[in-house]
C-alpha cells in the first residue's frame, strides 16, 4: 500500500494588525487652559448640546474641571465639578467627536465623581438635553429640580428641555 505524500499545510494566516486605542490622560486642568477649555466645548455650544458659556467663565472656573488630554496635548473632553455645599454639579461635558464611544466620556466621569467623594460631597447634579445613557448607566437617576443646590436649579434655561440627573455618593 503506498501513501500520498503529505499535502504542504499553509500557515495560518497573520494577524492583522490593530490599531491600539489611542491613549488619553485624565487631569486637573491648569489655570491658563480657559481658552483651550472654550474652544473645546464652542462646536457642544454652537449645536446647543452645550450651553454657551464666555471665555470668562472658563478662564475663572478652569480649577473645576478635569481634561482628557491626548498623546500629542490636544484636548479631547472636559467635565467641570463645581461644588455647592454637600453637593457637585456637574456640568460642560464634552468629548471631541473623534474619541466619542471610545471610552474617555466613562474616564472623565469616573474622575469626577473620585473627586466629589474625595471632597466629601453627597450628591452629584448635572442636567442634559441628551439621552443621558452614560449617566444613568452610572447610578444617576431623574430627580426634581427643586432637590439641587437652588442657585444652580435657578440658573437652567427652561427653554432647553434638559433633565437634571442626580446620583447619592453615600456610602
Amino acid at each position: 500500500m503506498t501513501t500520498a505524500p503529505p499535502r504542504p499545510v499553509a500557515p495560518p494566516p497573520a494577524p492583522r494588525p490593530t490599531a491600539a486605542a489611542p491613549r488619553f490622560t485624565v487631569r486637573a486642568a491648569r489655570r491658563d487652559e480657559g481658552p483651550r477649555l472654550a474652544a473645546l466645548s464652542r462646536p457642544f455650544a454652537r449645536t446647543g448640546a452645550l450651553r454657551e458659556r464666555p471665555l470668562s467663565l472658563y478662564l475663572a472656573r478652569a480649577s473645576d474641571f478635569l481634561v482628557a488630554e491626548g498623546p500629542d496635548g490636544a484636548l479631547e473632553g472636559c467635565l467641570g465639578l463645581r461644588e455647592h455645599p454637600g453637593a457637585g454639579v456637574l456640568y460642560n461635558f464634552c468629548v471631541a467627536p473623534h474619541r466619542q464611544g471610545s471610552g474617555l466620556g466613562g474616564h472623565l466621569l469616573h474622575a469626577a465623581t473620585a473627586r466629589a467623594v474625595n471632597r466629601a460631597l453627597t450628591t452629584l447634579f448635572t442636567a442634559t438635553t441628551g439621552s443621558g445613557r452614560l449617566f444613568l448607566r452610572d447610578g444617576f437617576t431623574p430627580v426634581c429640580p427643586s432637590l439641587a443646590p437652588a442657585a444652580w436649579a435657578r440658573s437652567l434655561d427652561p427653554d432647553r428641555g434638559a433633565r437634571v440627573l442626580a446620583r447619592s455618593l453615600a456610602a
